[in-house]
């Protein structure tokens, strides 16, 4: 949406012809884990970009090796996309990230539990998200189960991370243009709901040394990782008032969705500005405060919004449906922004516009 109110057209990559994307973009249906429909792809376009990373660097790195553009590059995404990698890249760059260490088998877990001790965090190396490829050990008869849920005895690549006790998790998007040239947007707070971004607050409501400390670690981390186009950075705040850079996603992100009403230029925008080598637009926000709440699946069900004229009714609230043609729990299936002159007023528009909208549920009949 973003790149047709500048006059250009999207082509996007997706295993369904009914993607979310295709009311707005041309659709190629095909499998991203396939060089060949990579290259399918690029050869439609002068420009590729990501909105996930979960593209394969390696397959990446061909489409370059060919003389397609991508940004951000494929070595930017094999510096995110393995988070052992992404924190030591960080942690050689002197950005401060929790205490962690790569495992190889149950008896290297048992070792790690042993000298950092419990609680202790068992991540997924790739492919994690929404708390999905994590499991926290809290006590020594939990290693086991947290090796095998993660089907560690796979295969599959895990690290160890420590347990960090924060006091709110903050969050903070950049654009990063090919000539280096950086726009950031406000500090934010974002709230959880079972491993999933509920609310975002933005600016969030920390002293102003937190923000600048902040801001300069987050500038810190992109370029470490050569970032181009938007990128997000999620941070912890320690109950010590230390920040720990939780983890980067080289992509728009869920944290910035409120620039779209609440920011002169949307992160989005600024991405398309970004890859397409134009000059980038003004992170300024145009109301002192905006509160963006997720619409969550709570269960099996069909994509259709219920609600929609109580929602509508919400004075200030700016309502985005996805178009997804299903639900499930805590999947992500729309957000509400709202702006206010304070966080508390925001806060009450976006929650009453989004607690009005429901999604049809699945009928014994359909099911």
């Amino acid at each position: 949406m973003a790149a047709l109110r500048l006059g250009y057209r999207s082509v996007v990559l997706e295993k369904s012809a009914e993607c979310p994307a295709a009311a707005t973009a041309e659709c190629l249906v095909g499998d991203w884990n396939s060089a060949d429909d990579l290259f399918r792809l690029a050869e439609r376009v002068d420009v590729l970009t990501l909105e996930n990373e979960f593209v394969d660097a390696a397959h990446l790195a061909k489409l370059e090796a060919a003389g397609h553009k991508l940004w951000p590059t494929s070595r930017s995404i094999a510096l995110v996309q393995d988070k052992l990698i992404q924190k030591q890249t960080l942690l050689d760059a002197g950005i401060p990230v929790p205490g962690m260490r790569g495992i190889a088998d149950l008896a290297e877990l048992e070792s790690a539990v042993e000298e950092l001790g419990l609680p202790l965090v068992l991540k997924a190396r790739r492919n994690g998200y929404d708390g999905k490829g994590n499991a926290t050990i809290r006590t020594s008869k939990e290693i086991a189960s947290a090796w095998q849920q993660l089907r560690g005895d796979q295969g599959n690549a895990l690290y160890v991370e420590e347990f960090c006790p924060f006091v709110s998790e903050l969050a903070v998007v950049i654009t990063r243009g090919l000539d280096g040239a950086t726009v950031v947007y406000p500090l934010v707070e974002t709230v959880q709901k079972d491993h999933v971004c509920n609310i975002v607050r933005a600016p969030a409501m920390v002293a102003e040394d937190i923000a600048a400390q902040a801001k300069q670690i987050a500038l810190g981390a992109i370029e470490a990782v050569g970032a181009v186009g938007t990128f997000a950075v999620e941070m912890f705040l320690r109950n010590d008032g230390g920040i720990v850079v939780n983890e980067l996603a080289p992509r728009v992100h869920n944290s910035g969705h409120y620039t779209i009403e609440a920011c002169a230029c949307s992160q989005f925008e600024n991405h398309v500005r970004a890859v397409l080598g134009l000059p980038l637009g003004s992170s300024h926000m145009v109301a002192p405060h905006a509160v963006m709440v997720n619409l969550l699946g709570k269960y099996q069900g069909t994509g259709t919004a219920l609600g929609l004229d109580r929602a509508l009714a919400v004075a200030g609230a700016n309502l985005h449906l996805y178009g997804k043609t299903t639900t499930s729990a805590g999947r992500k299936m729309g957000h509400v922004t709202a702006l206010g002159k304070t966080s508390e007023e925001a806060e009450r528009a976006a929650v009453a516009c989004a607690e009005a909208i429901s999604f049809q549920p699945v009928s014994n009949h359909d099911a």
